[in-house]
């Protein structure tokens, strides 16, 4: 079987049940977005995790290509996809995963920025995606998405902001907080008239 089949080149790609689209379409982002959550959760997994955020992601991938499934699938056919769509339970299990990674993690006290190990860089980096698949989850203007998929993709920015934090945690790397700028003292000008 070969990997390019030439059907794209007219600018449009076939979504499960038939239709074809074009690529630019708002469908296509938001699948497009959930598979790029997926690549950089890989990004992180690589980096080496603990078990226990290594184990929580490698079903999270999962996940991410079951919701990429369903968005890749011409609304109202996804009964053809003969598959099991998440639902609540999937977006429990993150909450459920949230909940024991912060019984060791001290108090949030201040925003963090991304950084700290590769690890903690790595799930930063696959939070914000995270949250711009959602975005364009939300934005798709052909049919709405189911509320389970949005709750799914909040959650999971939820857990992978938390298991950041965590990494750092596990690397004996501290956090790096956000200190706030200092406001810029006004000064008062003189106007000069000349007459």
């Amino acid at each position: 079987m070969k990997i390019y089949t030439k059907t794209g080149d007219d600018g449009t790609t076939g979504l499960f049940g038939g239709a074809r689209v074009k690529k630019a379409s708002s469908r296509v982002e938001a699948y497009g977005t959930v598979d790029e959550v997926n690549a950089t959760i890989g990004i992180a997994r690589a980096t080496k995790l603990d078990p226990f955020a290594d184990g929580v992601l490698a079903q999270t991938q999962v996940d991410l290509f079951t919701l990429g499934a369903e968005l890749a699938c011409v609304p109202g056919k996804e009964d053809k996809l003969g598959m099991t769509l998440l639902d609540a339970e999937d977006a429990a299990r993150l909450e459920r995963a949230i909940d024991d990674a912060e019984k060791e993690l001290p108090p949030l006290k201040t925003f963090v920025l991304p950084g700290g190990s590769a690890q903690a860089a790595a799930l930063h980096l696959a939070r914000t995606v995270c949250r711009r698949a959602e975005r364009a989850v939300l934005a798709m203007d052909d049919t709405p998405a189911r509320a389970d998929v949005v709750i799914y993709l909040n959650r999971l920015s939820d857990l992978l902001f938390t298991l950041a934090r965590h990494a750092n945690l596990k690397a004996g790397v501290e956090d790096v907080p956000w200190a706030p700028r200092a406001a810029k003292a006004k000064t008062e000008t003189k106007t000069e008239t000349k007459t």
